[in-house]
């Protein structure tokens, strides 16, 4: 019981620092549960985000799909968040970038809480293209500047968000006129 116990309290832990770095909810689940599917891998080839070949964290250069699929198999759990922002209305468009100017603090400082608290084998996740840079250095033909800070996206790894939502207790769609970014960090907890 001791064990288990001292599980239950990492995830409590984690799910109170999450929530204390702004995310609306978030909830730790077993890793088996997300799924994945290269068909979200293809969304990402049509570039409806414009970062397609554009960033580094971001496919084609993140990495084969079946091979960034097989890797979600090496962790036990993950910790899953979402922030939800209002918007003027559907079509606010810098509403919606402003809400993914103030999530990407929140997936980056996680690095920090999981650091602290002694995970180290950790796969970092989040929405859309890596952000760390204001340009990735793919553009200007660099290295990547912070690969120790740079994150993928969740559908460069071909994960079902909204799949994941619901696995993890929480909506996708969260009521007209918001927009909701999701994040995970999958850990084995050793």
């Amino acid at each position: 019981m001791p064990l288990l116990k001292n599980i239950m309290e990492k995830f409590d832990k984690l799910i109170s620092e999450t929530l204390a770095l702004g995310a609306y909810k978030a909830n730790v689940i077993s890793a088996d549960l997300i799924e994945t599917d290269r068909v979200f891998r293809d969304i990402c080839a049509s570039n409806g985000c414009g970062m397609y070949g554009k960033c580094y964290m971001c496919p084609p250069d993140c990495g084969e799909i079946d091979d960034l699929m097989a890797e979600i198999g090496n962790y036990t759990y993950a910790l899953v968040y979402q922030t939800v922002s209002e918007l003027e209305d559907s079509f606010d468009i810098e509403g919606m970038i402003e809400a993914k100017k103030n999530f990407r603090p929140i997936a980056q400082k996680l690095r920090d809480v999981f650091c602290e608290m002694g995970i180290e084998n950790a796969l970092h996740l989040s929405a859309g293209g890596c952000g760390v840079c204001k340009v990735c250095a793919k553009r200007t033909n660099e290295p990547c500047r912070f690969p120790e800070k740079a994150i993928p996206s969740l559908e460069a790894y071909g994960v079902n968000v909204s799949r994941l939502a619901a696995s993890a207790g929480m909506k996708y769609i969260n009521g007209q006129n918001t927009v909701t970014y999701f994040g995970a960090v999958l850990f084995t907890d050793e």
